[in-house]
């Protein structure tokens, strides 16, 4: 195993907290929202500990359907074959180092940007773009970090953890409908969910 770079355990630990760290910037006061944080971390922990620590793809691939791929056993990382040869890799990388950066700055600046929102329906920054720029900041960095380091648990989790903001995401919007009426509603007629759109906030002013 350390031939090919695994057994790290302490890279597996810093990473995970490193990137877990976002969840202290995020309120987790029920359980939905404690269950999505859950999500997030196994993810962490699942891709991680695939990167530096156990190749269960690895494992997968050559017990169940007896791939063998040299490039694949010096990895652990579903496409390593594909990237390598086709000279991607160093592209997608940057790319993907963008998303996860993008990601973070989204989770901080929203945290902030709410903190002073003064318990308000608040509209502004990056909430005049997205209603919930934290949590796209989440999925893209998770989305990054899974394209760059691609493996089955992974694949399997990143879907589940998407699912589980946007029904967190949801439930917090009735919440707000409940407690604001009209103003929050006019808000999400406004503003999307998770994508943002250059003219949307133009096209529904009046």
């Amino acid at each position: 195993m350390e031939q090919y770079g695994y057994g790290r355990w302490e890279l597996v630990a810093i990473n995970v907290v490193m990137f877990s760290a976002f969840l202290t910037l995020l309120p987790l006061r029920r359980r939905i929202e404690k269950r999505s944080a859950g999500i997030y971390l196994a993810f962490m922990i699942s891709l991680f500990a695939e990167m530096y620590g156990f190749p269960l793809t690895i494992y997968f691939l050559t017990w169940y359907i007896g791939y063998q791929n040299p490039l694949t056993h010096e990895s652990g990382h579903l496409l390593y074959p594909v990237i390598s040869m086709s000279g991607l890799g160093i592209i997608g990388h940057m790319v993907t180092d963008i998303m996860v950066g993008i990601g973070a700055l989204l989770v901080i600046v929203g945290w902030r940007e709410i903190y002073r929102s003064e318990d308000k329906v608040f509209s502004k920054g990056l909430y005049g773009y997205v209603r919930h720029p934290q949590y796209l900041g989440i999925l893209l960095i998770t989305l990054g970090l899974l394209i760059q380091w691609v493996t089955i648990p992974a694949l399997i989790m990143w879907p589940i953890l998407a699912f589980a903001y946007y029904r967190l995401a949801k439930k917090e919007e009735g919440e707000m409908e409940r407690r604001f009426g009209e103003e929050y509603a006019a808000y999400k007629r406004k503003v999307p969910m998770f994508i943002p759109f250059p003219f949307r906030r133009e096209l529904n002013v009046s």
